[in-house]
């Protein structure tokens, strides 16, 4: 029976840890590891990423020019016809039922939807309030019978 006298970590779970700046004994005393002296081996020591010396750091002596779209881009929680031709058997396909089908998880689920062609549809579906369809994907839906309402 196990009970708290006799609890034990699996072996090899616990490793000693290696205690610098204790002596000379201990292989780890005098510098401990830091070196001699100079700014790393300080309290609080060293400098942040890029710092070259005071010298006017890489990243401030490259020219910046041009415009990124990074900022403003528009990112959408990707379905693809295949998955949605898997959970679905007909009726409604919604934001909403993707969710609960386990299609759109996690931070996706803010996002708005885009359905993408890959894979095969064989059913008739309606879709509703879904945000954005590619080309081929609407062609496919409408070729079934199927309805795209906004």
């Amino acid at each position: 029976m196990l009970t708290l006298n006799n609890l034990k970590s699996p072996k090899g779970a616990h490793r000693n840890i290696k205690r610098i700046g204790r002596g000379q004994g201990s292989g780890q005393g005098t510098q401990a590891g830091k070196g001699h002296k100079g700014q790393k081996a300080r309290a609080g020591g060293g400098v942040r990423t890029g710092f070259e010396g005071g010298a006017m750091p890489l990243y401030m002596r490259l020219p910046k020019r041009g415009f990124s779209n990074a900022p403003f881009k528009n990112n959408f929680a990707e379905v693809s016809l295949g998955q949605i031709e898997k959970k679905f058997d007909g009726g409604e396909v919604s934001k909403t039922a993707l969710i609960e089908k386990g299609l759109i998880k996690g931070a996706n689920r803010q996002l708005p939807v885009k359905i993408l062609a890959s894979g095969e549809l064989t059913k008739k579906l309606t879709f509703v309030n879904i945000g954005k369809f590619s080309k081929s994907a609407r062609e496919a839906i409408e070729k079934l019978g199927g309805e795209i309402k906004e």
